[in-house]
């Protein structure tokens, strides 16, 4: 988290606690997802973050943290073609955002994003912001083999501490660089989710938009009041309502998308010195910051909540979407563990009207079957030893 410090305007608000009155209820299979948080996961992130050193533009620890960060997607089950490099240049310097995205099974092209910086400033930013990055990791984790209604990108800034620049260029240059402009549901930010060693931290502040454009400040209550609801539901911790402010969500809120975010209400005097340091968190806290972040997810993207979820993965959680479709077909590759495959499109009469050969495909690629009369047809995607086959209506 960068530039002033957030309790010196709490007059904005009045910081007070917030009951929700939306119609969520608890979920049990969320709860069960939400109860694999690891403690151990959550500490030695923390550590592992730590032992990079300073994060700043240009340094091989910034580098190496973003290496790391790849190396534990991979680990959690994800592949290389679901993760992006998204590269950026300022002061002479040239840094990386890395984003993971995940399919959704019923909107794929809308999105929840979650996300929070990995660089940070004259000390090792163990909080500010390994703690959100933790909270990424276990997050992402658990949700490897859950199927979602909406996408999901986790995003790892980086820039945000010398004035937000990761997330400033991934708006201009991949949210407004999109055609059609990306389709985002919300922006869940993590930034120095901590805590204070020594003190008795079971309380997360809960951010909404209230600034300009305020075309977009309902919403984001809305969201808020849902991500409190979610806090009760699936945490020990209580919740104080609070403003956004000075994160990766404001170049976001400023392009009119629905924010909201989690901080630390016991908020470390540490920040931005070489004291930002594990020994002066509770990593305690830093785990239950975890389970409430991973309810919210799994409610905000409409995760299933049916354990029969072996077809999703028996068939490396691949999609081909709209379907039905009019005129373009997408092909979501899941975590397909090549991305060199074949795919074909079989007729009623079992006839191949259509067949091409992708090599070093992208995560989703695109064919046009507006040629194709309207009926049903099979979709064959076949990877090595793997085939998997779906129904496919062309309208």
């Amino acid at each position: 988290m960068n530039f002033l410090k957030r309790n010196t305007i709490v007059f904005l608000l009045g910081i007070v606690s917030l009951q929700t009155t939306t119609a969520q209820t608890f979920i049990q299979r969320y709860a069960d997802i939400v109860n694999q948080t690891s403690q151990a996961n959550i500490t030695n992130n923390l550590t592992q973050f730590e032992s990079f050193g300073v994060k700043r533009r240009g340094t091989t620890a910034l580098q190496n943290t973003l290496n790391w960060l790849k190396n534990k997607y991979l680990s959690y089950g994800y592949t290389a073609g679901q993760m992006v490099e998204d590269s950026y240049s300022y002061s002479g310097f040239t840094c990386k955002n890395l984003v993971l995205t995940k399919v959704g099974t019923l909107y794929p092209n809308t999105y929840v994003i979650i996300c929070g910086h990995y660089d940070s400033i004259t000390g090792t930013g163990t909080n500010d912001n390994g703690s959100g990055t933790a909270v990424l990791l276990e997050a992402a984790r658990l949700l490897q083999n859950v199927p979602t209604e909406y996408s999901i990108k986790f995003i790892n800034f980086s820039g945000e501490e010398d004035g937000l620049y990761g997330s400033q260029h991934y708006v201009s240059s991949v949210v407004n660089g999109t055609t059609p402009k990306m389709d985002i549901r919300l922006v869940f930010n993590i930034d120095e989710v901590g805590g204070v060693a020594g003190m008795t931290n079971n309380n997360i502040t809960c951010e909404r938009d209230t600034g300009s454009p305020t075309s977009n400040n309902a919403a984001s209550n809305t969201m808020t009041n849902e991500l409190i609801t979610c806090v009760g539901l699936y945490s020990p911790l209580s919740t104080t309502l609070s403003y956004a402010y000075a994160s990766d969500y404001m170049p976001f809120e400023d392009n009119n998308e629905v924010i909201t975010g989690f901080f630390e209400t016991n908020e470390t005097a540490y920040a931005h010195t070489a004291n930002d340091l594990l020994v002066n968190m509770d990593p305690v806290y830093n785990y239950n910051v975890s389970k409430a972040a991973t309810g919210a997810l799994l409610h905000f993207a409409r995760a299933s909540t049916s354990l029969a979820n072996d077809q999703f993965n028996a068939d490396f959680q691949i999609s081909f979407f709209p379907n039905p479709t009019k005129g373009k077909l997408n092909i979501n590759l899941g975590i397909l563990p090549k991305n060199n495959y074949t795919f074909s499109l079989i007729d009623i009469q079992g006839k191949e009207v259509y067949r091409d050969s992708i090599a070093n495909a992208k995560q989703i690629e695109t064919i046009d079957v507006s040629r194709f009369s309207k009926g049903i047809y099979m979709g064959i995607l076949e990877s090595g030893e793997s085939r998997i086959t779906k129904k496919i209506v062309i309208e």
